[in-house]
């Protein structure tokens, strides 16, 4: 794929995991891990849920310039205007969204479960365009990298922080907690699956590790990839 086309899918999965970031907020049963804090924030000040995605993203990726240094890429420069576009983009898609307000649980678990989906699906694509990380997996990289961590330790810990902080803000502002329920945790225990699945259902890794889209029933468009020892995630 063209370097463009990259981007465009990086900014296609952008869209896809704050539609579903949108979906299970309004499913009224939690947040994601990553959003709960922006969201508790956004419920006690004046600012859009995307305005504080946007403003802590900013403090992950400072974090990340501290912990890195020298070794910090300067193409990772890029995480700023995609975090302002991610940031818009959760404005846009609650904005879509404003109608919808399940009453049943089994309604609200259908938007929790579309949402959880969507946002794989955004997180499948962006892994796929390959061209930026966002900060809140930079920050998680930059951690695991500089001090020899795994990673996927270092993310179920980070996000658990997170949730955490967003409990203790809500508890503080509120008395209460808030945002923080079943589909938080669903959200975190299922979303990683659900990427893996789209992954394998909607790319290949070339000989040389690139990864490239392709979609379902068609057909590959590298006739050199035909032969190739093709392996799916």
């Amino acid at each position: 794929m063209s370097i463009i086309k990259r981007y465009l899918l990086f900014i296609c999965g952008l869209f896809f995991v704050s539609l579903g970031i949108s979906c299970i907020i309004k499913s009224m049963l939690g947040t994601a891990p990553i959003s709960s804090a922006p969201y508790i924030l956004s419920l006690r000040y004046p600012i859009s849920l995307g305005g504080f995605t946007f403003i802590i993203n900013m403090v992950f990726f400072l974090g990340q310039i501290m912990i890195l240094r020298q070794q910090f890429q300067y193409i990772q420069m890029l995480q700023v205007p995609m975090t302002g576009i991610f940031g818009s983009f959760i404005d846009f898609t609650m904005f879509l969204l404003s109608t919808v307000a399940p009453e049943i649980y089994i309604g609200k678990i259908v938007v929790l479960l579309l949402g959880i989906c969507s946002m794989a699906l955004g997180i499948a694509l962006e892994i796929i365009g390959n061209v930026v990380i966002l900060p809140g997996e930079g920050i998680v990289k930059s951690i695991a990298d500089h001090w020899n961590f795994e990673f996927g330790n270092t993310k179920t810990c980070f996000d658990t922080s997170i949730v955490f902080f967003a409990g203790l803000l809500s508890w503080i502002y509120f008395g209460e907690v808030r945002g923080i329920r079943e589909g938080t945790l669903l959200s975190a225990l299922i979303t990683g699956s659900i990427v893996r699945f789209f992954l394998k259902h909607l790319s290949y890794v070339k000989q040389n590790g690139t990864i490239i889209l392709h979609l379902p029933f068609t057909a590959f468009h590298d006739d050199a990839d035909k032969g190739s020892n093709i392996q799916h995630h």
